[in-house]
């Protein structure tokens, strides 16, 4: 598997893969949480306007992207996705870790990101700290979630 930078013409693959990630495989979201989360793949001009000012890594295997993590000037780790049959892959951890060389590079003290259920552990097993449980609410379904932090020492 390849990790690269994505650029503009990789955002729709992007939206693919978040829904995919979202609506396929285990989850410890009910299937009418996860329709409401992500009801169809993000596109678009919206879609674009999210990504494009990010620092955004994405793994591929050859013309597929199979998973993908952005990072926002300020340290939030807005999106990480990674497709189910690519889970266990190690990709989570390969991501993650570019991101945190472009954090620190930047001069950033901590990386920090709203966490699902079903990610923690694995945010957990990259060194992220829970700071709270929160419960939000999107398209009349009722999700908890964690802030979760990573301190990053110079």
């Amino acid at each position: 598997m390849k990790v690269r930078q994505a650029v503009p013409d990789d955002f729709e693959a992007l939206g693919q893969v978040m829904f995919e990630a979202v609506r396929g495989g285990p989850s410890a979201y009910s299937e009418t949480q996860r329709e409401a989360w992500t009801p169809e793949p993000n596109k678009g001009a919206e879609w674009t306007a999210r990504m494009a000012p990010q620092f955004i890594l994405l793994g591929e295997d050859g013309a597929d992207v199979m998973g993908f993590m952005s990072l926002t000037d300020e340290g939030y780790l807005d999106c990480a996705f990674i497709r189910p049959n690519a889970r266990g892959s190690g990709l989570f951890r390969e991501l993650f870790e570019g991101i945190e060389t472009q954090a620190r590079a930047k001069g950033l003290t901590r990386i920090w990101a709203h966490v699902s259920l079903t990610a923690q552990p694995a945010a957990e097993a990259l060194g992220m700290s829970k700071v709270e449980d929160e419960d939000v609410e999107l398209r009349g379904e009722v999700f908890r979630r964690a802030v979760m932090e990573k301190r990053l020492e110079s």
